[in-house]
């Protein structure tokens, strides 16, 4: 089984309570009081796959994850200031801790995110050209692959950012014509993530973010042949779990597609209890717990 730990969220403080007690609980989106529960010993997980936009919090005791697990992680780290991610760190103390990260767990493992692309008269195509190339540069040498990915307009985008500039498809292109030259010019491979078209004329690969390929090469182990089901229309990922929840994520991004808004996510933190086995409340005496299904991807197992 794979573990996703930060599609809905991003989890990596609560992480390391669940992993000192073995197991965790994951609430159904769909049917809340449905609850799964994860066995997170090394001989149920094959991988732990991360997903966040500021892992300095737990450098100092990564290592009680990365000295059992096989691990994958993915670091988001873009142009946008303070008026789109509020609670991010800025740029500079992002590409900080991602060199750190990387050379504490080793560049294969690191992926660098550079998405959702979205313009506004603020973030131009000259803006992304001009950030991208400064972390581009800083970044090359400690990162194992660079992936991107257009914004999607979602309704609730239109409310929570207004100011957007819907992308034309003149735009894509020339921004990913952009993105693949300065790519080449550092040697950093770059693909894009679901559905984003073909731009492989400008050295863009078509991929999934996670494939069993990408993951076993991280981590010098072999996967079985298998089918990505991806999680979502569009998505070549490998089948994963996710411990997270939406609506949870403090970081207030104005397009992010996890969050209705920032005010609910506020509220939903003061229900966040750090002992908890769910990221978010307790489990209630009307929850029906179920184990989940961890079967294992992994070749030899």
């Amino acid at each position: 089984m794979i573990l996703n730990t930060g599609a809905r969220t991003d989890t990596v403080q609560w992480l390391l309570k669940r992993f000192e007690e073995g197991y965790v609980y994951a609430r159904n989106p769909l049917f809340p009081n449905k609850v799964v529960k994860y066995e997170l010993s090394p001989e149920k997980i094959d991988l732990v796959m991360f997903c966040s936009k500021n892992y300095k919090p737990i450098l100092p005791r990564l290592h009680e994850i990365t000295d059992k697990y096989r691990t994958y992680f993915h670091y988001t780290v873009t142009a946008y200031g303070k008026d789109v991610e509020p609670l991010v760190p800025s740029v500079d103390e992002s590409i900080e801790t991602l060199i750190a990260l990387s050379k504490q767990v080793g560049k294969q493992r690191v992926a660098w995110r550079y998405d959702p692309v979205l313009l506004t008269d603020k973030y131009t195509i000259e803006v992304h050209a001009k950030t991208f190339e400064y972390m581009a540069e800083k970044l090359a040498p400690y990162i194992d692959r660079y992936i991107f990915s257009f914004v999607e307009m979602y309704k609730k985008l239109k409310t929570n950012m207004p100011e957007i500039v819907p992308l034309t498809e003149t735009d894509k292109n020339h921004i990913a014509e952009i993105l693949g030259s300065i790519a080449n010019k550092y040697g950093i491979h770059i693909q894009t993530c679901g559905t984003n078209g073909d731009y492989s004329q400008y050295g863009i690969r078509s991929s999934g973010c996670a494939t069993l390929e990408i993951l076993g090469a991280a981590n010098g182990c072999e996967f079985k042949n298998l089918k990505h089901k991806g999680l979502r229309e569009g998505c070549h990922c490998i089948e994963s779990r996710d411990i997270g929840a939406y609506d949870t994520c403090l970081n207030g991004c104005k397009y992010c597609y996890a969050n209705k808004n920032p005010k609910k996510a506020k509220d939903n933190y003061k229900l966040h209890n750090p002992d908890s086995p769910l990221l978010l409340g307790d489990l209630q005496s009307f929850d029906e717990v179920t184990q989940g299904n961890q079967k294992s991807f992994l070749k030899n197992r």
